[in-house]
């Protein structure tokens, strides 16, 4: 390999400068110290593999009782209603936050980073302290679990439905304002239907992840399946909480089929 400017060879190796290489030492040593202190060592994972066979002995066979089946069918139902009802009041208010933050397309240009702030704040809190903050507002159950829902679609969604609404074309825009439509006609005219397809995408990738945020959500009480699996933990049914398990495993798994089969057909 040469150099065809100067007729001289390149170097195999690109040279580092000084402050490059100590940003790789010092990643490389981050790396090297997390995995050492909070990494799975060789001893705790051989002496923990008989502690995981026995729990999972102790989790066979799982629980069919037909009682208790129907009690994990409604709570079942309880977690998709968290999750269908979080996803739709959160899409629907994301397209009007989305709209504010959009560059090019907000109509309060002067102020958009304080709604694409928001929601950078609802996408990086984590659900389940979401949760906790729900749950100790309005206390135990579904309407927390929801709120979070809520929180986490406009996050998600905020960001996305703004990204689809800035790489509309500009083109019908373009003449929307020439004759003199309003910023609101514009959005519905040009910029929704331009953005639609993609919007409905982010809108079903939410709808999943809704599905599988709100099976954990019990954990902190806010409501669904994932209280009766902290339940069948705490007083030690692990049978229960083998059927729990099982139930989620189909419940995501039928769930992200459908959405990839509707994503497909759109």
């Amino acid at each position: 390999m040469t150099d065809h400017a100067a007729g001289r060879p390149m170097p195999r190796v690109r040279s580092f400068s000084a402050v490059r290489f100590v940003l790789l030492v010092a990643v490389g040593a981050l790396i090297l110290a997390s995995v050492t202190q909070v990494g799975p060592s060789p001893d705790r994972l051989v002496s923990g593999l008989p502690r995981m066979g026995n729990l999972i002995l102790r989790m066979s066979p799982p629980n069919l009782d037909p009682d208790f089946l129907v009690r994990v069918f409604w709570k079942l139902i309880e977690t998709f209603q968290i999750a269908i009802a979080g996803t739709f009041i959160g899409i629907v208010l994301s397209v009007p936050i989305s709209w504010l933050a959009a560059r090019g397309i907000t109509p309060v240009p002067a102020i958009a980073f304080l709604f694409k702030m928001i929601v950078s704040l609802f996408r990086t809190v984590p659900d389940l302290v979401w949760a906790l903050l729900f749950v100790s507002s309005v206390g135990l159950g579904a309407v927390a679990g929801t709120m979070t829902i809520i929180v986490d679609t406009i996050g998600f969604c905020g960001r996305f439905f703004a990204e689809a609404m800035e790489d509309a074309e500009k083109e019908p825009q373009q003449a929307l304002e020439a004759i003199g439509a309003s910023r609101f006609s514009i959005l519905l005219a040009a910029v929704l239907p331009a953005a639609l397809p993609s919007m409905i995408n982010t809108g079903l990738f939410s709808l999943e992840k809704a599905v599988r945020s709100s099976v954990v959500l019990g954990l902190v009480g806010a409501g669904g399946i994932g209280q009766e699996l902290k339940v069948a933990f705490d007083l030690f049914q692990y049978r229960n909480a083998a059927t729990i398990i099982i139930t989620i495993f189909i419940v995501v798994v039928v769930m992200e089929y459908a959405t990839d089969r509707l994503r497909a057909r759109l």
